[in-house]
């Protein structure tokens, strides 16, 4: 069993810096991509930033200059760095990654966590 546990949400104002947390744990063999996607009310989910095994990242053109993905890859964790928040980066944010179990170490399977809200006030 695998499981992804976000923190690190919370009520900011506009300008602030937020920085948010992904634990995987569980049956983990490895750990391929890892990701960050929200959803804002009313919309669909989407992808913000994701990174590598080996560090390379990919950005959405709307968080690009104000967001950074990183990953520790020895914890099983997943950061992102959330600098200059706007009104419209209020969402909820999920972790995502595809991961292979110790059971099927061949087999990766992509997972999801519950999420957690940022919400930016004007």
């Amino acid at each position: 069993q695998v499981q992804l546990v976000e923190s690190g949400g919370g009520l900011v104002q506009a300008g602030e810096s937020l920085r948010l947390s992904c634990a995987a744990s569980g049956s983990i063999f490895s750990i391929n991509a890892m990701a960050w996607y929200r959803q804002a009310p009313g919309k669909k989910r989407e992808l913000v930033a994701a990174i590598t095994r080996g560090g390379g990242t990919n950005y959405a053109d709307s968080v690009k200059g104000r967001f950074t993905i990183t990953r520790d890859n020895a914890k099983n964790m997943v950061y992102l760095q959330m600098n200059s928040l706007k009104p419209e980066d209020t969402a909820v944010y999920y972790c995502n990654a595809e991961i292979a179990t110790s059971r099927y170490p061949s087999l990766g399977m992509f997972y999801w966590g519950k999420g957690t809200l940022v919400t930016v006030s004007s």
